[in-house]
């Protein structure tokens, strides 16, 4: 899979959006209630983005759009998220519109990334969170509180 190339700027914070596609099919039932049910688990997002080029990097933009990935390819790109700066598995979902002169020599380009999925913490990552400490030292302390437990509890266990 190819990888946004290096010359090139990240996207512009201006306009700058995530918005994920719902994973959540609803049907209505007889009775008044609905039966949901997830359609997918990776949650594609769409994010709005925009690029300011000079004009080298505009020709180097618009080449690597058409022959690299042929507007249509998944690729490597560094996506801002709450995560940080992240490489991310993304496409076009259209062709960008632009170039639109800005000042004397910058181009700019917007168009709409498709993302695979948003990067999201995991579970431990999570439960590091609301545990407020990591899980390993969790875990540590739990099966010292349970040894301690078990040889209290049990009669001739010391």
């Amino acid at each position: 899979m190819l990888t946004y190339p290096e010359g090139l700027p990240l996207p512009l914070r201006e306009g700058y959006g995530f918005t994920p596609v719902s994973p959540v099919s609803s049907m209505q039932m007889a009775s008044g209630r609905s039966r949901r049910r997830r359609v997918f688990l990776n949650v594609p997002t769409m994010v709005s983005a925009s690029w300011l080029c000079t004009a080298e990097q505009a020709k180097l933009f618009e080449g690597w759009c058409k022959w690299g990935i042929n507007w249509i390819d998944w690729f490597l790109c560094p996506i801002k998220t709450p995560l940080g700066l992240q490489l991310t598995r993304v496409r076009f979902t259209d062709i960008y519109q632009g170039p639109e002169l800005v000042g004397v020599n910058h181009w700019r380009y917007t168009a709409t990334l498709e993302l695979f999925e948003l990067p999201i913490i995991n579970e431990a990552e999570l439960t590091d969170l609301l545990a407020g400490m990591d899980i390993g030292v969790m875990n540590a302390q739990l099966r010292s509180l349970l040894e301690r437990w078990y040889t209290k509890s049990w009669p001739g266990a010391s």
